[in-house]
């Protein structure tokens, strides 16, 4: 009796669902907040160079998003697929963080060193001189864009404010870094930035007592 008076209240049934999903959320998010493996840096992280930033910035101002995730999935086929699966502590210096949930292309949060440098500029370039049935757009604008130090000092500056640990001196010194280099170059360097963070040392002992390597 007292479920269906609820159901045909739209103000008690609006209440209700509000406190139900406030205490849902409660439970879900601040053990997050509060757990140093999900607001720290992985062990070994570094902060993006100057040229990565700047390739990040291309990547979203292009929507790589839009097609492409960033979050390895802790399913057996997605690790055979891309590697390692993914963990928040290597998003927290992410500001928007990538992960996605969109593949018409591949998941390319372990993208990094997979492929050549020359093999990243042609596949952005004109992706079927590659892939022959990709059906991604070409960038070859990328090429003839010049990046501004000012810029990516200004977006590195930003990054900072927010927690990522770039120094004074990390940013005085992006002009020089980007001198010379085009969103194309930045992009790449993005891309190949993109890794499973190195193991903690930890890890790797326990991983290599229990294969038996070094023995």
């Amino acid at each position: 009796m007292n479920h269906e008076r609820i159901e045909k209240s739209v103000g008690w049934l609006a209440v209700l669902t509000a406190l139900a999903i406030s205490f849902g959320g409660f439970v879900e998010i601040v053990p997050l907040m509060v757990q140093q493996s999900k607001t720290q840096p992985a062990p070994g992280m570094k902060p993006r160079s100057p040229l990565e930033v700047a390739g990040r910035d291309v990547y979203l101002r292009e929507g790589c998003y839009n097609c492409h995730s960033q979050m390895v999935r802790s399913l057996a086929e997605e690790v055979l697929r891309y590697g390692p699966a993914g963990q928040a502590s290597e998003s927290v210096w992410d500001h928007p963080f990538q992960w996605g949930s969109k593949r018409t292309g591949p998941d390319l949060s372990r993208v990094g060193g997979r492929y050549s440098d020359d093999w990243h500029r042609i596949h952005l370039l004109n992706p079927r001189d590659v892939v022959p049935e990709s059906n991604m757009p070409g960038y070859p604008w990328l090429a003839e864009e010049s990046l501004k130090g000012e810029d990516v000092q200004a977006e590195m500056r930003a990054l900072s404010r927010v927690g990522v640990p770039y120094s004074k001196a990390d940013i005085a010194a992006a002009p020089e870094a980007v001198l010379g280099k085009t969103k194309l170059d930045a992009l790449i360097a993005f891309l190949q930035s993109l890794r499973a963070p190195p193991a903690a040392p930890q890890a790797a002992a326990a991983t290599t007592s229990a294969t038996g390597e070094g023995s």
